[in-house]
């Protein structure tokens, strides 16, 4: 009788198992998230990489571009070593500001103001994206579109026209909404 048991709760257990696997390298939100072992205020499962020290800024990384990097950067940099990140050849990540002559990002995407990892990519299960991109860009394919996004002024106009950004920040309304117009330079 146990053995019919153990077998039928593997019929049920099983599948489910494999359907909670998330896209993002197989993760649940266990694998980021950890009600329970929390390490910090949030809930990460991974602490914060404070030991890699971004190049731009001079400074440790800090916010959300150092929980990313928390996995994403090579063991001699602080991190687990999971996808390590090359920051020589990463859009600049773990800025205290944005220079508004270069880019319009939108709000929604800034951490305090910060454009940390989470401005371009947002890793929770719902995004379909290559790479966990705000925008399609057909796998990579079309990445000029995913640049046009907060680069209008320097894209061709049509690559910027229609483009949606994802974010799943309520995972159960993930939504799109049109990337920020470019503001028109002041003449002195």
């Amino acid at each position: 009788m146990a053995y019919r048991l153990l077998v039928l709760l593997a019929f049920i257990l099983l599948p489910t198992g494999a359907l909670a696997a998330g896209p993002h390298e197989g993760l649940t939100c266990a694998g980021c998230h950890a009600a329970h072992t929390a390490k910090g205020e949030l809930i990460f499962a991974v602490s914060p990489n404070l030991k890699d020290v971004n190049k731009r800024t001079g400074q440790p990384n800090s916010g959300t571009t150092a929980l990313c990097l928390g996995c994403h950067q090579a063991p001699d940099k602080g991190g687990i070593g999971v996808k390590p990140i090359e920051s020589h050849i990463s859009h600049p990540y773990g800025l205290r500001s944005v220079n508004s002559k270069v880019a319009h990002v939108p709000a929604e995407f800034l951490k305090d103001g910060k454009f940390e990892c989470t401005a371009c990519h947002d890793p929770h299960p719902s995004n379909p994206n290559y790479k966990y991109l705000r925008i399609d860009t057909s796998g990579g394919a079309k990445m000029d579109r995913f640049c046009a996004g907060c680069h209008a002024k320097k894209a061709d106009a049509k690559q910027s026209q229609g483009l949606e950004f994802f974010s799943s920040m309520d995972e159960n309304r993930a939504r799109a909404f049109a990337p920020i117009a470019p503001t028109p330079e002041k003449k002195n």
